[in-house]
């Protein structure tokens, strides 16, 4: 599959004859404490389309009504009168790249997560100063695969998601659901007094010095590369992963947890790792409706903190899989509104700048063996994206070979399977695939 780029501009809020942002009360948007927590990386997306597909130029009308709604995706990075971290409203724009395919897209369907795929959206790798980049490719069929790649400091997953369908809306003439609401500055105040009730240090927050071994494949043995792996679970499968976790629970376990637990443990057992061995798994939590009061489903910035639950390895494995159920259900309930407002207090107690304290989000970190990191999509509108034409067919992460790290999203299919993206090193791989469709 050739992809040649033959266009790239960038698209800037179109304000109609006024000219200028309506209601428009700020230039500049400080970044919250729970912004700055999150990953200071680029995250891309891939979406495909069957014909007939609206043409590039009424998209592109329909990205510069939305960035009217949201002119974040508009704007850079920079720093604000006090020297912190903030997006700059300045209409720059939003880099929008076309390009066409030489193939009919259903003869490489489904895309692979291979280095492959990385042509179908622009890159975030050498830190572009737009904050969010799309490329509208072309097939000679008609499909389309639209690629996202966007700043992820600047938004979560579930806002940036609200964002592309605020586009295809927009593009439709229909309007923008849910709202936005962009004022950062009116949600996570600390208390006065400060009340910090949980440990943060070592969870949220890591000493600056502290460096990790970057391991990379690249330039090492064939099974220390790291491959990705997509694993599906239909939808009886994960029915008979509930049954077996929730066994004796009050009520059933949620799709999320039973997948997780179960892959924490595949994982696991094909790392091979020393039964004593520590091993953890951090989930991102959405504090939207957990916060109180709760945050509007329209905010426009990052409200993730995680989930750490932690056990030896041995353990982990010999016990059945209701037991890592229990593991990852306690841990997510306890990030509460209590423990996002004690982290709140703790990131402006002045102990982050006065211990050299940086984020543990770290997207510097290429192997997470003995631990995993989720990333969930599950609650994604990935259906809800329709320029006109219809909704996507098909849908994926980019490839991002990050040792441990999941990516799990609603199947394609539509039937309520789950997609998982599982990225290892190609020697535990074949151990990995013989256990991630067994029962215990």
């Amino acid at each position: 599959m050739k992809i040649t780029v033959y266009s790239s501009k960038a698209v800037k809020p179109e304000y109609g004859a006024c000219g200028v942002a309506p209601g428009c009360t700020a230039d500049v948007v400080p970044l919250t404490v729970l912004d700055k927590a999150n990953f200071d990386t680029y995250i891309s997306v891939i979406y495909a389309f069957h014909a007939p597909a609206p043409p590039n130029d009424v998209l592109e009308a329909g990205l510069a009504k939305a960035l009217v709604d949201y002119r974040e995706w508009a704007g850079r990075l920079g720093v604000d009168a006090n020297g912190d971290r903030a997006i700059m409203l300045n209409d720059a724009g939003a880099r929008f790249v076309e390009a066409t395919a030489d193939v009919a897209l259903d003869s490489v369907m489904p895309l692979k997560p291979t280095s492959e795929v990385l042509n179908l959206h622009p890159s975030g790798d050498d830190g572009p100063e737009e904050l969010m980049l799309i490329q509208v490719t072309r097939f000679p069929c008609g499909s389309l695969v639209v690629g996202f790649t966007t700043q992820h400091i600047v938004s979560d997953g579930r806002s940036t998601g609200n964002f592309f369908v605020a586009w295809s809306q927009a593009t439709r003439g229909a309007a923008i659901d849910p709202v936005p609401v962009h004022d950062r500055a009116s949600f996570f105040h600390p208390r006065e007094p400060l009340h910090v009730e949980y440990e943060h240090r070592g969870v949220e927050f890591k000493p600056c010095e502290k460096v990790h071994d970057v391991v990379c494949g690249a330039d090492g043995e064939d099974d220390d590369e790291v491959v990705v792996n997509k694993v599906h679970f239909s939808r009886e499968f994960i029915s008979r992963l509930k049954a077996q976790a929730s066994a004796g629970a009050p009520r059933p376990c949620s799709t999320l947890q039973c997948v997780v637990a179960h892959l924490w443990r595949s994982m696991t057992m094909a790392r091979g790792l020393d039964g004593g061995e520590s091993t953890s798994v951090a989930i991102a939590v959405d504090g939207r409706a957990r916060m109180s009061p709760q945050v509007p489903d329209g905010y426009t910035g990052n409200v993730i903190l995680w989930a750490r639950p932690t056990t030896a390895a041995g353990d982990l494995v010999a016990r059945p899989l209701k037991h890592a159920v229990e593991l990852i259900s306690r841990e997510v309930a306890r990030i509460n509104d209590g423990y996002f407002k004690s982290f709140i207090d703790f990131a402006n107690s002045g102990a982050v700048e006065k211990e050299r304290l940086v984020a543990t989000a770290d997207a510097a970190d290429m192997v997470l063996s003995p631990n995993i990191e989720v990333d969930s999509w599950l609650r994604i509108p990935f259906y809800d994206m329709d320029f006109g034409g219809g909704r996507p067919f098909f849908f994926m992460p980019s490839y991002l070979p990050v040792e441990g790290l999941l990516i799990l999203l609603p199947s394609f299919l539509g039937d309520g399977s789950v997609d998982a993206y599982v990225p290892l090193f190609s020697r535990d791989m074949n151990t990995f695939k013989n256990c991630c469709y067994t029962l215990d």
